[in-house]
């Protein structure tokens, strides 16, 4: 049939029109338009980057530079580091949900060698490791989508592995969920690491690695945040009682696991190896080499509360201890104080009709 007539053929158009306008919206869709282009922050242990408050995906630019240098390991020890951002554990990297993360990593001109990263978060061949092959004074890059929301452990990937993890090079990368976390008062970045010196605990000078107690997983030390004191004295951790807390905890081993606790407080939540589940009321939670916990809790009344790796001997003997310095008014209807110190009656020791 043949159609002449100008209305007609108007309306026709119209109803074609009408008919694609669908596939055309389709076509359009807002996944398909360009991501807004959003730089990363990254800051250096205990500090953790701003929440993100955006409620879409963007392209996160990561600038990650990788600097070999001497720093302190313990008062009068110093040891050649190797870091990603100059610091140990490495920059706090944090990101959202469905971001497209474009990573490009800088291997300082002074670096005596090689080195990539393995990045948790990565859904791909090594973690980035193989796209990130990255010569002294030279940059890589890549780019992956954050899939899964949790906290990962990212941590350089060039043989030998356990070496240059040992050396300092692991960090945490966040992954907000797409419906954001949360608010909370305060947040810091604490992650565990083992190192192996040449020299015995605590003997001065600039210390060697050694590959002998690595193996043994022999640790000279055993550190929060890359050295002894790293969160004592004027480095503490600061809150006011009646804050609630959240404390991204990595562990970089390389070899230990980690039995982490604040002593006298009770984790409100923990989200167990840094996942999407949380247990609640916890006193110690295990967080494996490689692995991550994020542990939440209120302050609720002032004090120092020590963080330490509840395997003992490493807290007190090979440094791995932190203090929460809480203030703020007591409250003795939760905690007291010592309320008396006296003399008691001698007499038999408990127990001894108990052979």
């Amino acid at each position: 049939m043949k159609i002449s007539h100008p209305l007609a053929v108007g309306a026709l158009a119209a109803v074609i029109a009408l008919a694609s306008a669908p596939a055309l919206a389709a076509r359009a869709k807002p996944s398909d338009a360009p991501l807004p282009v959003v730089q990363a922050q990254l800051t250096a242990p205990p500090l953790v980057p701003a929440s993100i408050t955006r409620k879409s995906p963007a392209k996160v630019v990561v600038d990650l530079e990788m600097v070999e240098k001497e720093m302190q390991l313990d008062d009068g020890v110093t040891y050649n580091f190797w870091t990603f951002g100059g610091s140990v554990p490495g920059s706090f990297i944090r990101v959202r949900e469905g971001d497209t993360v474009e990573f490009r990593l800088k291997n300082h001109h002074s670096s005596h060698f090689s080195h990539n990263i393995d990045l948790h978060a990565v859904t791909g061949q090594g973690g980035g490791a193989e796209a990130t092959f990255t010569l002294p004074g030279r940059e890589t890059q890549f780019t992956f989508k954050a899939l899964s929301p949790g906290l990962y452990v990212y941590h350089c990937a060039m043989a030998p592995v356990a070496m240059h993890v040992a050396n300092g090079m692991y960090g945490l990368i966040l992954v907000e969920p797409e419906e954001g976390m949360e608010p909370v008062d305060k947040e810091f970045y604490v992650m565990q690491g083992d190192f192996y010196t040449e020299g015995a605990t605590g003997e001065k000078g600039l210390q060697a690695f050694s590959l002998e107690k690595g193996i043994d997983e022999t640790p000279t030390y055993v550190v929060f945040n890359g050295s002894v004191g790293s969160l004592t004295g004027d480095n503490a951790l600061q809150a006011t009682a009646g804050e609630k807390i959240r404390m991204y905890v990595g562990n970089g081993g390389p070899n230990l696991t980690s039995s982490f606790h604040v002593i006298g407080e009770i984790f409100d939540k923990v989200y167990f190896e840094g996942g999407s589940k949380y247990q609640e009321n916890v006193q110690t939670t295990l967080i494996p080499a490689g692995g991550s916990a994020i542990v939440e809790f209120k302050a609720d009344v002032p004090g120092n509360f020590v963080l330490v790796d509840h395997s003992l001997f490493r807290a007190f003997h090979k440094g791995t201890l932190g203090i929460l310095k809480v203030d703020g008014e007591e409250d003795h209807a939760i905690y007291s104080g010592q309320q008396h110190d006296i003399e008691y009656p001698e007499g038999e020791p408990q127990g001894h009709d108990h052979k």
